[in-house]
């Protein structure tokens, strides 16, 4: 058993003070508020506790290419190039320390889940290691030194663009047909902390008989199916072109829109895909600091929530890694294409961060305080710097609006402290970022 006081906790869309959170193993077993102060051997959580955070999506290795490719003028295919150029350096020792490094610093943002699109799947020149999922085993590896919850979100990708055959560094992420992928896919096995997932590439990467192929084997098994959709106009275009449809027509011809069904980016979308996206029951996850920084655009995550959509919300780069930021981000941005403050409230910008992206990821358990839940606690500093004055008169809306990871204090995951007064107990996460990274070329 695990006991941790709260001095503020945010339960059931609610803050109330002095809660005491009992854990039995890895779940929640009782919530009692009003508590007054912590009970003998309880562990105290001061400031405001939230549960822990999901980004729906990331793409680990990206993370060293945090300012080496956010200079210079270009466009998202300039930017995939340098992109390219890491993925070749990589095999999978490096791999693993660098998604460790970089799962240990979103644990100390109050991360506990992370979805991981994954396609970097094979030695140089597309030849397959000895161990077939040799790199995914690296990351999975990864987010268990690191401390935190991972799905892995096995990704197909298995051409160049629309009708061209991979080339250099597309080659390690080919398995050259669906079946191939398929193959692979089915020998990762989930165990404690790990769920795996299916991922469409995008329409660029994947054929429609080949995405259909996808969807059938993420149906079968009920688990997560995400996709990358919409990112640039220049995809819709050759899709159309290709195929006289939009990437979601596509994608809904192929069986893959329902409610286990995550569109990555959606930024632009036509109109009929609001309504392919809401009345399947899919989630959009957008990531909004990416997505300014390669220039693709402002995401529609009103219009999608309105629609029927979830919405959840991912590093994806991982040029930042604050998932308050990517909350905040999804209503500030909003604000300059429309004109118009207050799309989304802070509750539903906080429920983006935690259980919207938990859902979408294969845990709906996770993402609330409440007894049945895992029990994930991330306590925030509501006195310092950013949030001092505010941070007790409003919390929700201090938070989501001014916080920050560097506010994170104590990360909880599944009863267990992963990062304690701001600080990670298992992984000198700075030391570990800047090895891993100074030993690629």
């Amino acid at each position: 058993m695990s006991a941790f006081w709260c001095e503020l906790a945010w339960t059931g869309g609610r803050v109330e003070a002095g809660v005491l959170v009992e854990g039995d193993g890895e779940r929640i077993a009782r919530v009692a508020p009003g508590q007054a102060a912590p009970p003998p051997g309880a562990t105290r959580l001061r400031g405001l506790v939230v549960p822990g955070f999901a980004n729906a999506h990331s793409h680990a290795f990206q993370r060293a290419l945090r300012g080496r490719a956010q200079t210079g003028r270009g466009s998202f295919w300039d930017w995939r190039e340098r992109m390219y150029e890491l993925a070749e350096a990589l095999d999978p020792e490096r791999y693993r320390e660098l998604a460790t490094a970089a799962f240990a610093e979103m644990a100390l943002a109050g991360i506990t889940t992370v979805g991981e699109f994954h396609y970097l799947h094979h030695d140089r020149g597309g030849a397959p290691y000895a161990e077939p999922n040799a790199m995914a085993e690296a990351v999975l590896a990864a987010a268990r030194e690191a401390g935190i919850r991972i799905t892995l979100l096995h990704a197909c990708y298995l051409h160049g663009g629309i009708g061209a055959d991979p080339d250099g560094a597309q080659l390690r992420f080919s398995d050259g047909d669906v079946d191939a992928w398929a193959a692979r896919a089915s020998e990762l096995e989930e165990r404690p902390g790990v769920r795996i997932g299916a991922a469409i590439h995008s329409v660029r990467a994947v054929d429609p008989g080949s995405a259909a192929g996808v969807a059938s084997w993420a149906r079968e098994r009920e688990r997560p199916l995400h996709a990358h959709l919409s990112e640039q106009p220049a995809e819709n275009r050759a899709c159309l072109e290709a195929y006289g449809r939009t990437p979601a027509a596509v994608l809904a011809d192929a069986g893959a829109l329902d409610e286990r069904f995550v569109a990555v980016h959606a930024t632009h979308l036509a109109e009929t895909d609001f309504s392919l996206l809401g009345g399947a029951g899919a989630t959009c996850c957008l990531c909004p600091t990416t997505e300014r920084d390669l220039a693709d655009g402002i995401g529609p995550a009103r219009r999608l929530a309105d629609s029927g959509a979830g919405l959840a919300l991912g590093s994806d780069s991982n040029a930042v890694i604050d998932i308050l930021e990517e909350a905040r981000a999804l209503e500030l941005d909003e604000r300059l294409a429309t004109g118009t403050r207050g799309q989304h409230s802070p509750d539903e910008l906080l429920r983006a961060a935690t259980g919207g992206g938990h859902a979408c990821l294969g845990w709906p358990e996770a993402g609330r305080i409440e007894a049945g839940a895992l029990c994930d606690l991330v306590a925030i500093d509501v006195d310092g710097v950013r949030l001092a004055g505010a941070g007790r008169a409003d919390p929700i809306a201090s938070l989501v609006f001014a916080g920050s990871a560097a506010d994170v204090r104590e990360v909880v995951v599944g009863g267990r402290r992963v990062v304690s007064d701001g600080r990670h107990l298992d992984v000198d996460v700075a030391a570990e970022l800047a090895g891993s990274i100074g030993r690629l070329p």
